[in-house]
């Protein structure tokens, strides 16, 4: 796990400027770093030593010297690769999966892709062709972002470490702004910062230096495509055997692993399955059971005989942290399980270099309770369009939250109407009312064209592909990697391995939800090896006391601050803002989420822009 920064172009004072680079990033990686400079590019990397950890410094040279690899990740069938590449000629100086990458790359070209089995992303530059190769991994669990300044291509595994090369303006992106209000994170290829954008996963790009051409593709979708038949025993047993052996490769490692453990079903099976005898949990003491795991966590690493270390969050170290939780993070993010796992990583990192976490199982295995909203809303939905829109009226004008009123108000909306992940902020009225400057689509119409691609699936299977494919990388994966990666921890996550994920798209429906149970293949597979009342436990997610926390003197007082200050007002009808602030803080609305999106932006702008 590293960090990879470079240019390709004619640039001014190229040593020093790829140091600030790499300086940028250096959090990364500690354990070393690397530079390669000539006459058209220059690439730097940190390196967090996890496999081969005497050699495999980068960045790395092929034997004639005219292809040279930064790359960040692992791949965990390097070993095979190795062995293939060898017997068709290639000859190896390390053990590291970097120099399988670079061979590959000699021998396959893009078509090295479809042969990976791991996170990544990397970037070759061929000097006999003049061009660079850079590829993002399938699900989006590396980072890689780019941009043009003037004539020259930066590209780096963080934003900030473009921010460091000269001529670059910084300048807000208010089209990811009004997208941000709806989704909670950026959600398009052009990042908040104009003119930078993110690599979106599944594909790579080209960059001719010569012709300063530069191409983007995608190789890789992911889709769901359900079976109809099979018998209930065989899909469980293709759950455990797919689990077993992508666990097997997540623990190829130089260093020892550790998991996070949150008394769940994912994060436990793991723990389970890999025998990781060090885990990790955080909670949030006297703030109830909704807010705190840790007791679950505890019971379960005592029945799996394995050593859990516990960090309680408290209110007044939540917001000290904020300001470097929202550097890291670089962009907006209205997620606050951000922070909660900002800590963990931070618990974790004293211990191990490696973590196995759980990501990527609720998008594969259905496991999120909104999921079951199809099935619950087919009681109304039989009734004619007209008729469920004035029942909708009506419950909207309704004071206060009476039982029935939400059933209601989403039952009249299709599911392209009403789904766009696991987070819906500002609605379009809402924005209209909020906003100063209105500048992009709609959410609906963003994701058109996917469900388009997805109308011959059940509805609940479509809303796994919408997260599939924007809220797993944008919102779970990145606060994975950033949080992490602030305390030089690597995440590993099982759950992603492509094999798993051949074998989940194809579960029948029926094996995902069954009379009211998400995840249910998972959770049957999970039977002998967790105890019973972990497999079968409902998922609470990461949940953080934000709600009650802002009804609190002095958290209201420093949002109603930040609400009325210069920030606010260039890009907001703050007096809609304080509205939302004084309705949550007197417990007529739970406007929790929507206050903290906001104050999440006015964050980041103040960091980055102030």
């Amino acid at each position: 796990m590293c960090g990879i920064c470079g240019f390709i172009g004619d640039a001014m004072e190229r040593e020093p400027v790829l140091e600030r680079m790499m300086q940028a990033i250096r959090h990364r990686g500690s354990d070393g770093s690397g530079v390669f400079l000539d006459g058209k590019v220059a690439l730097g990397f940190q390196r967090l030593s996890i496999i081969d950890l005497e050699q495999g410094m980068q960045p790395m040279r092929n034997e004639t010297g005219d292809r040279v690899l930064v790359f960040n990740g692992e791949i965990y069938n390097y070993r095979e690769l190795r062995e293939e590449l060898v017997r068709r000629g290639h000859q190896f100086k390390t053990r590291s999966d970097s120099e399988v990458l670079l061979h590959g790359y000699e021998e396959h070209g893009a078509g090295l892709l479809g042969k990976l089995r791991g996170m990544f992303s990397f970037a070759v530059w061929d000097e006999e062709r003049e061009e660079l190769f850079a590829a993002r991994d399938f699900f989006g669990i590396k980072p890689f972002y780019y941009a043009m300044v003037g004539d020259v291509l930066v590209f780096a595994s963080e934003i900030k470490s473009i921010l460091e090369y000269p001529g670059y303006r910084m300048e807000v992106n208010e089209e990811a702004l009004e997208q941000y209000l709806s989704f909670q994170y950026s959600v398009l290829p052009e990042t908040f910062f104009r003119g930078i954008f993110q690599l979106l996963p599944g594909h790579y790009l080209t960059y001719h230096y010569g012709k300063r051409e530069l191409k983007v593709t995608r190789y890789f979708r992911p889709e769901l495509l359900p079976a109809c038949r099979g018998k209930r025993k065989e899909w469980i047993r293709k759950v455990r055997q797919a689990l077993g052996q992508s666990v097997e490769r997540h623990l190829v490692s130089d260093v020892k692993v550790g998991s996070f453990l949150s008394g769940g079903v994912d994060s436990g099976l793991l723990a389970a399955v890999s025998g990781c005898v060090e885990t990790f949990t955080v909670g949030f003491r006297n703030e109830g059971s909704l807010y705190d795991e840790t007791d679950f966590a505890r019971k379960l690493a005592g029945n799996l005989g394995i050593e859990n270390h516990c960090k309680y969050i408290s209110k007044e170290e939540f917001m000290e942290a904020l300001p470097s939780v929202a550097y890291y993070l670089e962009e907006p993010f209205g997620d606050a399980s951000a922070v909660a796992l900002y800590f963990l990583s931070r618990e974790a990192s004293g211990k191990v270099k490696t973590v196995l976490s759980g990501e990527g199982a609720d998008e594969l295995f259905g496991g999120y309770n909104i999921y079951l909203e199809p099935e619950m809303l087919r009681y109304v939905q039989w009734l004619p369009g007209g008729i469920r829109r004035k029942a909708a009226a009506i419950a909207r004008r309704l004071p206060g939250h009476p039982k029935g009123k939400g059933y209601l108000m989403r039952g009249a909306l299709s599911l392209r109407q009403r789904y766009i992940g696991n987070a819906y902020i500002f609605r379009r009225k809402e924005k209209e009312r909020l906003l100063k400057h209105r500048t992009g689509a709609e959410p609906a119409q963003l994701l058109r064209r996917d469900y388009d691609c997805m109308g011959h699936l059940k509805d609940s299977d479509q809303m796994q592909g919408i997260d599939l494919l924007y809220w797993l990388p944008g919102d779970i994966l990145k606060k994975t990697d950033r949080m992490s990666m602030a305390h030089s921890l690597e995440v590993r996550v099982p759950f992603l391995d492509l094999d798993v994920y051949e074998m989940a798209r194809r579960l029948p429906h029926r094996m995902k939800f069954h009379h009211g149970i998400t995840k249910y293949a998972l959770r049957k597979a999970a039977e002998g090896i967790l105890p019973g009342q972990v497999s079968a436990r409902r998922k609470l997610g990461f949940p953080v006391p934000i709600r009650n926390w802002l009804r609190e003197e002095d958290w209201y007082r420093q949002v109603r601050e930040a609400f009325s200050g210069e920030t606010a007002s260039a890009y907001f009808h703050t007096e809609y803002l304080l509205q939302l602030l004084e309705e949550h803080r007197n417990g007529k609305e739970d406007h929790s989420r929507k206050i903290w999106t906001v104050y999440c932006f006015l964050l980041w702008h103040r960091i980055y822009f102030s």
